[in-house]
């Protein structure tokens, strides 16, 4: 497990801009010179993962995800590239997922919007008029306030986890590091034999 997610850690050191091409970009000019914005600290990891989870499953709008994450990010000092990438969490094939959940939690705290009427607009592949209509009339206010909740617990639950996660790999490469110079000395030094021992 560790080998993949060191994998998994080199490809996305691959992947992310460089410091030089951040600065290089006119919009994106003002926040490279805050490079706290993108350096993986115990802080910033669990702030970005927070971040990113609930602008990504509350907006649901895809441009405006990675752009309200990053935005958010600021202020809260919250690592850019994590709240960027846990947007993608909410994608198409979550999205019908997160839409019926929520408004089946908002008509659990106490707000009506007819499920059956999402099923069939989803099942029909209805426009952006019709979804606009069916919001407007009586399921907009359970679908917000389902997502907040999710969104908002989401965020916690990723916060808590990825702070846990964070300490436990420093732990594991801390304790690596220690073990290191143990075994460098160990080769080093000669082990006494038996007949060393009886003499």
């Amino acid at each position: 497990m560790s080998r993949m997610l060191s994998r998994m850690g080199a490809w996305l050191h691959r992947q992310m801009p460089t410091h030089e091409q951040l600065e290089g970009n006119r919009f994106t000019a003002p926040l490279a010179r805050r490079q706290e914005l993108f350096r993986f600290t115990r802080r910033s990891v669990p702030r970005g993962v927070a971040v990113g989870l609930l602008v990504g499953i509350f907006a649901l709008i895809p441009g405006v995800q990675i752009v309200g994450a990053a935005m958010m990010c600021v202020p809260c000092r919250g690592n850019i590239p994590l709240a960027a990438a846990m947007t993608f969490l909410s994608n198409p094939a979550t999205t019908p997922f997160i839409l019926a959940a929520s408004i089946w939690l908002g008509n659990h705290l106490g707000y009506h919007a007819d499920l059956s009427t999402f099923y069939a607009l989803y099942e029909s592949g209805a426009g952006v008029g019709a979804w606009g209509s069916w919001l407007l009339s009586d399921a907009a206010p359970a679908l917000l306030v389902g997502l907040f909740v999710i969104s908002t617990v989401c965020a916690a639950l990723g916060y808590v986890l990825s702070m846990w996660f964070w300490r436990w790999w420093i732990g594991r490469k801390h304790h690596a590091r220690r073990l290191r110079p143990v075994r460098a000395d160990s080769a080093a030094v000669p082990v006494p034999t038996k007949s060393e021992n009886a003499a």
